[in-house]
């Protein structure tokens, strides 16, 4: 695969709003490591590889244990995850599909109870973010760094 463009070069003004709507999430006052996992999460329900790759290796570096990572996708399956992180997984998700799911009742019912009504939107708010930035390199076909991690 290859890249299409770098929109960073071509439309630098229309990322740098992007780049600003970021930097609102990560001063929203939600914890970090929530929105690393609800980042990732998202990412994988849209199969942005750069994405993945860039807020897994975020989490890690932030203290994010390589199992959680490992499990984020069988989420309802593991103990691994407070009751507010699967709050905010489900409503990532509900969110995320919204042509699907058109964000039920009873995920929004459960989120409700684990997030303020502002909480709720600041959470909405970094979904639908990174939710646009894995259009932008889905779009584009942004390939994620080489790590050079190989088994052994």
């Amino acid at each position: 695969m290859e890249a299409r463009l770098n929109p960073y070069k071509v439309a630098s003004d229309a990322v740098n709003a992007l780049i600003a709507l970021e930097r609102h999430v990560q001063a929203s006052g939600l914890e970090i490591p929530l929105l690393n996992l609800i980042k990732t999460r998202a990412s994988q329900l849209n199969g942005c590889a750069f994405c993945i790759d860039m807020h897994t290796h975020e989490a890690r570096l932030r203290g994010e244990t390589e199992e959680r990572l490992y499990l984020l996708d069988a989420w309802r399956e593991s103990p691994l995850y407070s009751a507010r992180e699967r709050a905010a997984l489900a409503w990532t998700e509900a969110v995320t599909m919204v042509a699907n799911t058109h964000v039920p009742d009873a995920v929004y019912e459960e989120a409700h109870q684990h997030f303020s009504e502002e909480e709720l939107v600041k959470l909405t708010v970094a979904i639908a973010t990174i939710n646009a930035w894995n259009r932008l390199s889905i779009s584009f076909r942004a390939i994620p760094p080489t790590r050079s991690v190989r088994a052994a």
